[in-house]
């Protein structure tokens, strides 16, 4: 399972409902990890995913007891939210999360 380190701001926001949405860029390292980690990975002719479904942890921080959530996310190429900290205009890997569950 795919564990993602994210910040205090995010973390509280999408467990509390709020941010439905996570960002990462399009690179190749990130495709690469999407690709080794989910089942229904589709990609375009660039190589880039056009859709993808799994289940992530997002983590605040990297300590062994760092707080933790478990959601259902949906991957597709979009723009992001500004108020959800992606730059304006800019695509990005947009993790659309469908469920929440605390670990």
């Amino acid at each position: 399972m795919l564990i993602l380190p994210i910040k205090k701001k995010w973390f509280d926001m999408i467990l509390s409902g709020e941010k439905k949405e996570e960002y990462r860029e399009i690179k190749p390292y990130w495709t690469t990890r999407f690709k080794n980690n989910f089942d229904e990975v589709k990609l375009n002719i660039n190589s880039i995913i056009e859709s993808a479904k799994g289940t992530v942890i997002f983590k605040n921080g990297y300590q062994k007891d760092a707080p933790k959530i478990k959601c259902e996310i949906i991957i597709k190429v979009n723009i992001g939210k500004i108020e959800w900290g992606a730059e304006p205009n800019k695509e990005y890997y947009v993790l659309k999360i469908l469920s929440i569950e605390k670990e």
